[in-house]
């Protein structure tokens, strides 16, 4: 976007803090959605949006237009920041009287399915983190394998190749 090439000149050129308020505002509501769908907890997903931010701006004169659009850009730093915060995170247990239960067939299947995608996670974190960010562009990105092979720039074959060897990985671990 022309636009776009505009803030990013006026910020490294210039340090127009209006330029960089006017990117973060545009992109902000994407970048915290994508990170808070793979946090589902809104306080980590602030943070981490924030961080995603800070460090976009920081290394903003490295960035390259011709290798990704800035929104995929920006996802490739939020791709980052969650494998990051996944290695430092502990899990947390909720007694069981703290959860709201109203039909207890649709609470196992909630439990059953928090367990799945605790256990994909799981998997998932003890990869190589170009696996995870594949993954993540697209699961939780909804980036297609021609998108992400431009962003990661690697063949759309080997992107390919890398998830879905995860996912029959995954599919394997968790008997699926």
């Amino acid at each position: 976007m022309e636009q776009e090439q505009q803030w990013v000149h006026k910020i490294v050129r210039h340090g127009s803090r209006g330029a960089a308020d006017a990117l973060v505002r545009t992109y902000y509501d994407d970048i915290y959605a994508y990170v808070y769908r793979q946090t589902g907890n809104r306080e980590d997903a602030l943070d981490l949006t924030q961080e995603c931010f800070l460090a976009a701006l920081r290394s903003l004169p490295s960035y390259q237009p011709q290798k990704a659009g800035l929104r995929t850009w920006l996802y490739h730093i939020a791709s980052h920041k969650i494998i990051d915060h996944r290695r430092k995170q502990k899990i947390q247990f909720l007694p069981v009287e703290d959860q709201a239960i109203t039909d207890s067939r649709d609470f196992t299947e909630e439990i059953q399915n928090r367990e799945m995608l605790r256990k994909a996670e799981e998997l998932v974190c003890g990869m190589e983190p170009q696996v995870q960010e594949v993954y993540r562009m697209r699961v939780y990105g909804e980036y297609s394998f021609a998108e992400i092979a431009k962003a990661l720039a690697q063949p759309e074959s080997k992107i390919k190749a890398q998830y879905y060897r995860l996912m029959a990985k995954i599919r394997k671990t968790l008997g699926t």
